[in-house]
């Protein structure tokens, strides 16, 4: 008798191990939008719940951003209780943009909504759909905007309840095995919308696997692994270094004495403790804080997000409002 088609078994086992240290009880929500993905993922918790312990669901977000896509939420529910799923929850939320436009309004809402749900149900784990070419297209993404190691590590596997097995398996290998299963999905109109950047993203990756030959997508998943090493190493240098210079004023020579790439991490951390916005801190910020030590000329104080001021003064540094 043969087993389950290739595609199938590797994201079967993608779940597997993630979700190996579960324990007897616990609940693990599927995030699933219907699509080829998520519902291959949902098809591969469906099945290892049967040799579990624990206990499988699934949510459904709909973001109300296209007509009728209250029937595709409620269709895609219906799929999931199909293939045995429970509880299988519809989370309606509202998108506005506020400025950072709706790709990042609609992510936000969809992660609050799916926080929401987790603490309802008492979920332990949150599994999302995101494939190998979606990690790529992420990479690609910060290499255009030109941001430093954290944005180009990607997305990383496991945060807090988040867990994303499906990152070493392609967009194509989700699509296959709903095909092999028997598993329906539905292909969202807005995903080939070159309107939005992460369309133009996934058309720029197969572009460039067309020009250059295959593989150019798992190079970039592949960097992304080996970046996020680097950058979880610098991250917690920075934190070693914030709480060692503690409360400010800081002095200038202190915080010269620091690797600049352990710097640039402090300059963000102590302003967004400072009061400044976490989402509006950017490099040039950073920079412009940096330059009261490496450049310093005697300038006056920096304006910077938060209406935070920082001023040096001698051989001192100040944030203050």
């Amino acid at each position: 008798m043969s087993g389950p088609h290739p595609s199938t078994a590797t994201i079967r086992y993608a779940v597997r191990s993630t979700l190996a240290d579960l324990a007897p009880g616990d609940v693990v929500l599927v995030a699933c939008s219907g699509g080829g993905d998520s519902m291959a993922l949902a098809e591969a918790v469906a099945h290892e719940q049967r040799h579990a312990s624990w206990r499988g669901g699934a949510v459904v977000v709909d973001h109300g951003l296209q007509p009728g896509s209250d029937d595709v939420a409620a269709r895609a529910a219906g799929w999931l209780r199909d293939l045995g799923l429970d509880p299988v929850l519809v989370e309606r939320v509202t998108v506005s943009d506020t400025g950072s436009g709706l790709e990042a309004a609609a992510r936000d809402g969809r992660h609050a909504a799916l926080d929401a749900v987790a603490e309802r149900v008492g979920a332990a784990v949150v599994l999302l759909g995101h494939t190998l070419d979606d990690q790529a297209e992420q990479v690609l993404l910060g290499l255009v905007r030109g941001s430093g190691a954290r944005s180009l590590a990607g997305m990383p596997a496991a945060r807090d309840r988040v867990r994303r097995p499906l990152l070493g398996v392609t967009r194509a290998q989700c699509r296959e095995s709903c095909e092999a299963e028997g598993v329906p999905w539905w292909d969202d109109p807005m995903n080939d919308d070159p309107a939005f950047t992460r369309v133009r993203a996934r058309r720029a990756v197969a572009d460039l696997e067309a020009d250059l030959g295959p593989g150019v997508a798992a190079s970039l998943a592949r960097s992304a692994d080996q970046l996020r090493e680097d950058a979880d190493l610098l991250d917690a240098l920075a934190d070693s270094a914030v709480r060692e210079l503690g409360p400010g004023p800081w002095a200038a020579a202190d915080l010269m004495a620091l690797p600049r790439p352990v710097r640039t991490r402090v300059w963000r951390r102590l302003l967004v403790a400072a009061g400044a916005p976490a989402g509006q801190v950017g490099t040039r910020h950073t920079e412009a804080c940096d330059a009261l030590l490496t450049r310093w000329r005697g300038q006056g104080p920096l304006h910077l997000p938060g209406d935070l001021r920082a001023v040096r003064a001698g051989g001192t540094v100040t944030l203050s409002h």
